[in-house]
């Protein structure tokens, strides 16, 4: 029993350590409260009788902004001596598009609701590319390179529990009461995460740091191509990031295709909805657990390879059957190895970033998955539109599939430490 152990940080980290990881865990039921109401967001467009072009456009959107934005965004935070202020209120801004959304029904008519929705998170793509970048450079500062699996294991072991707890009640709640109201309520409520949030992520201490020399009087061809050399130094960072770009194509693609089948060719009720969402997030604690300890016992390849082939599998089962019952064991099922991939591609990510450059090469990373993030949901719902959405979803598998098999036979030159726990950033579902 003692392996089941609860403890908010790992032995032998510092006293401003050891109240990072209590900050960034209290922050994370904020976050948690938020991503309840997240699930519902591309349900509530589809009962406004949005488009399967306009859910789209919902995942889309901040890709647009992170491809042109994140690596200016990554050159600001890096010349920031702190960003942890940069991050709290980013989060913040994010989070009250919620509130947002669930006031807007009140302001506008029906005609304009999902027009005016698509605007608010057209607005917040912005502070959402703040958001990602900054993220990934703040849990690695507070980690570092030996705790990175003890931070994020328990930060999203609260997240998922939150999540899943709040998605139940939210299920419950949807079903209660009349549209939109339901929403509205939902969206509202749940967006009071953020000043939660607010509040004890900007309590996170981290030293400050000296920013990387300014290119002064150099001409911006002479900057990009320091840059270009820059980037190209790091060859298993190059490596990683276009497997991974191959492989979120399959994960985004299939994300607005879920809750379209959910509704038109499942046709569950919000209480169903909610079911299942809440099975993805409810295994998610045992999930870090198990990951945990499989990278602590065969190393992280072995976490990498499982897990992206676990997830590969799930949209290929969901597309397969209308059994609602069957469905929820799927997504159970794919919660378990979400909570491996979450956990391998932020660590092998961080591996291969330098510590000084880290803002930089991570808004390059999330540049490359803002690219497949604009394209994939739409290409996602079009196919849905010509070929139905299981055939959509089966295609989403097939290149989940030639993601895995790139992680499978191209790999990185031998490192001195296998384990993902020792070894020198989704991608977060809660950034992402």
């Amino acid at each position: 029993m003692s392996r089941f152990r609860w403890s908010v940080a790992p032995s032998g980290v510092t006293q401003e350590q050891k109240q990072n990881f209590i900050n960034v865990q209290i922050d994370a039921a904020g976050v948690g409260l938020a991503g309840a109401a997240a699930t519902f967001l591309p349900i509530f467009l589809t009962r406004l009788g949005a488009t399967n072009l306009q859910v789209g456009l919902l995942s889309s959107m901040p890709a647009v902004t992170g491809l042109f934005l994140a690596i200016l965004v990554g050159r600001f935070l890096q010349a920031q001596r702190n960003i942890v202020p940069w991050f709290s209120i980013a989060r913040l801004l994010v989070i009250s598009a919620y509130a947002l959304t669930g006031i807007l029904p009140w302001i506008i008519p029906d005609k304009y609701l999902v027009n005016g929705v698509l605007l608010i998170w057209a607005i917040v793509t912005l502070p959402q590319t703040i958001l990602i970048v900054s993220f990934s450079v703040v849990m690695n500062a507070i980690a570092g390179p030996k705790h990175r699996y003890d931070l994020l294991s328990r930060r999203w072991s609260i997240l998922g529990v939150v999540i899943a707890l709040s998605v139940a009640l939210a299920g419950q709640a949807l079903v209660r009461i009349i549209f939109p109201l339901n929403y509205q309520l939902v969206f509202i409520v749940f967006s009071l995460g953020g000043l939660i949030s607010f509040y004890f992520s900007r309590r996170i201490k981290l030293p400050d740091t000296d920013a990387p020399p300014l290119e002064v009087g150099k001409s911006l061809r002479q900057q990009t191509r320091g840059y270009i050399k820059l980037i190209r130094g790091q060859p298993d960072f190059i490596r990683f990031s276009m497997q991974r770009f191959v492989y979120l194509f399959g994960i985004t693609l299939a994300i607005p295709l879920f809750p379209l089948y959910y509704v038109r060719v499942v046709e569950a009720n919000d209480a169903w909805i909610g079911t299942i969402n809440t099975a993805s997030s409810a295994v998610l604690l045992v999930g870090y657990f198990l990951w945990t300890r499989g990278s602590k016992l065969r190393g992280s390849r072995f976490v990498l390879l499982w897990t992206t082939f676990g997830l590969a599998v799930y949209p290929a089962l969901t597309a397969v059957t209308t059994q609602v019952q069957l469905i929820v064991v799927f997504a159970g099922l794919a919660g378990i190895f979400q909570a491996g991939l979450d956990l391998v591609f932020f660590d092998e990510l961080m591996k291969t970033v330098p510590a000084q450059y880290s803002a930089t090469f991570v808004s390059l990373s999330q540049s490359l998955q803002h690219l497949s993030t604009i394209f994939a949901p739409l290409l996602g719902t079009l196919l849905a539109g010509y070929m139905g959405l299981s055939v959509a979803l089966l295609f989403a598998a097939g290149i989940r599939f030639i993601g895995f098999g790139l992680f499978a036979f191209w790999q990185a030159r031998p490192a001195p430490q296998a384990s993902l726990e020792t070894a020198s950033v989704p991608v977060s579902r809660e950034e992402s």
